[in-house]
């Protein structure tokens, strides 16, 4: 009689101490666990060999991406029931995927190897980008490979994904506003708060498919230069400026930031491009651009942030995020963020957190993906269609429970005059 659902269910409650709240199907047929709960698909007994040669994230974001599990059902309720569970169960009880690291618990879970038949795993899904290690972050040949490795995916894909506004962070909701709309709004937010007007000069830092200073030079009159270091987004930009006959005003460049000399600039906007940066290089960077703005020039700068730990001396790698997703991406706690934008010379004046407005951009991300699911596997990869759609749904649920935050800080090359050039009551823009 089948029973693996059984046995394995049986088997991680007694690791974890606690009832799996969603219902097991096993590769044999067999289903045990509430009977109204969602779904947790278990297709190969692989993806237990997956878990024991490599446990924690890694092991079970390449059983995921391989399609070894699948979710029947919700995949937010999947994911919102198991994480207290698996991951989020505190500093001294971290959950499954910890408790597996731990060769005690390992010895003691030798039901695992018997429903796993532990031979050598097959190697990982080809969507995972390999390298030797993460001893040399952030240097320019880095940096680029990991850029082309996220955003190179193919500008078809993205544009099912993002919508025609072709924006890739967070929108800025109104009450019964569309995606499109909200894109628009949050640039249009930006320009606001940069003062941008007529004539000046704006740098778009990471300016992925270019609609942030396409809005700026449409809108506001500004001349624009965006860089970034994809070349498919670069390509997507500038036929998207020449049909909207910007090429006057609007120039793309594939560029390292690093390497931007012809400053100053009016104003600078660095929108979802610090969390590439890293720590270790994010003072660099701000100085960089605090170099590149004339005196009293504004930066917007956009960013994804992380609660703050415990222990700030060891760093965390989410390992699906940074195998498949975001390589070598880092995020720090704002606070981090701002004292560092102010060692660079800033005077910050402003903090903004959109931390639900992330939450509700990501659910239409997730909800464009899977209305156009067999478009995005033909234009990518089973794989590739399976990693964004649990990064986005896993990341919609960080923001909505505090996970992580996003949050614009406004700052200003303030003269030695301390005359700043903003106005005593800032928030003009709302």
């Amino acid at each position: 009689m089948p029973d693996a659902a059984l046995r394995l269910t049986t088997l991680v409650e007694r690791m974890l101490g606690a009832r799996l709240p969603v219902r097991v199907r096993a590769w044999d047929g067999s289903e045990a666990g509430p009977p109204d709960a969602p779904v947790l698909v278990i297709h190969r007994r692989r993806a237990l060999r997956r878990l024991l040669w490599k446990p924690g994230e890694l092991g079970l974001a390449r059983a995921w991406v391989a399609g070894d599990i699948d979710v029947d059902g919700d995949l937010y309720r999947v994911l919102d029931l198991m994480a207290g569970l698996v991951w989020e169960r505190g500093e001294d009880d971290t959950g499954l995927l910890t408790a597996l690291r731990d060769p005690q618990v390992r010895a003691a879970a030798r039901g695992f190897a018997a429903l796993a038949r532990p031979l050598p795993p097959p190697p990982p899904p080809p969507e995972e980008m390999r390298r030797p290690g993460r001893g040399h972050l952030h240097t320019r040949r880095t940096d680029k490979k990991a850029v082309s490795h996220h955003y190179d995916v193919g500008n078809d894909f993205y544009e099912l994904v993002l919508g025609p506004s072709m924006v890739y962070s967070c929108a800025y909701w109104t009450a019964g506003g569309t995606l499109e709309s909200a894109q628009r709004d949050k640039l249009d937010l930006i320009c606001r708060k940069l003062d941008l007007r007529p004539g000046m000069r704006l740098l778009d830092v990471g300016c992925g498919w270019g609609s942030m200073v396409l809005h700026a030079a449409r809108e506001y009159g500004v001349r624009a230069v965006g860089v970034t270091l994809s070349a498919e987004q670069a390509a997507h930009a500038r036929k998207r400026v020449a049909d909207e006959g910007l090429t006057d005003r609007v120039e793309i460049r594939v560029q390292d930031y690093r390497d931007v000399s012809d400053g100053p600039y009016d104003a600078i906007s660095s929108i979802g491009m610090a969390e590439h940066v890293g720590h270790a290089r994010f003072l660099e960077y701000a100085r960089a651009l605090h170099a590149l703005l004339k005196p009293g020039g504004r930066l917007l700068n956009h960013q994804i942030a992380r609660r703050p730990q415990q222990d700030e001396t060891a760093y965390h790698v989410d390992e699906f995020i940074d195998a498949y997703v975001f390589p070598d991406g880092e995020l720090a706690p704002v606070g981090d963020t701002l004292g560092l934008l102010e060692r660079a010379g800033f005077e910050v004046r402003d903090m903004e957190s959109l931390r639900e407005h992330y939450a509700l951009t990501l659910r239409r991300w997730v909800a464009n993906l899977e209305a156009h699911w067999d478009r995005a596997v033909h234009l990518t990869s089973p794989g590739r269609a399976r990693v964004w759609r649990l990064y986005m749904a896993a990341s919609a649920l960080a923001f909505e429970r505090n996970r992580i935050g996003v949050n614009q800080l406004l700052a200003v090359r303030t003269p030695e005059s301390g005359e700043s050039g903003t106005p005593l009551r800032l928030r003009t823009w709302n």
